[in-house]
């Protein structure tokens, strides 16, 4: 089951963004496990879950470069979600693309 964390400023319209995403893999048998957290949350569930995606909402975008040097040097993807997807809450748009940061990490 593959991890992907989905973090912002509270958590709250993330959390219903990670809601429609579990429903669109769930719907397609994609075995990942979406959840959202609060940005001041990321240390511990990294080092206590390890999540396979790392997802930041547009809220902390400017948070980006920093967490991608602490928490992508290990492999593990990080990235923004995009505005407009975020705005729209286009679950699947969001899951294809951190299904595909996924596959690429693995390729490497």
């Amino acid at each position: 089951m593959k991890k992907i964390y989905l973090f912002c400023s509270a958590g709250m319209s993330t959390s219903f963004l990670a809601n429609k995403m579990q429903e669109c893999a769930n719907s397609h048998n994609l075995p990942v496990e979406v959840k959202a957290f609060s940005y001041g949350e990321i240390s511990n569930i990294v080092n206590e879950f390890h999540p396979d995606c790392i997802l930041l909402g547009p809220q902390v975008k400017f948070l980006f470069e920093e967490t991608k040097k602490i928490y992508g040097q290990d492999g593990t993807p990080v990235s923004l979600i995009d505005q407009s997807d975020y705005g729209m809450m286009r679950a699947e748009n969001v899951l294809k693309m951190a299904v595909m940061l996924i596959k690429q990490a693995s390729n490497t």
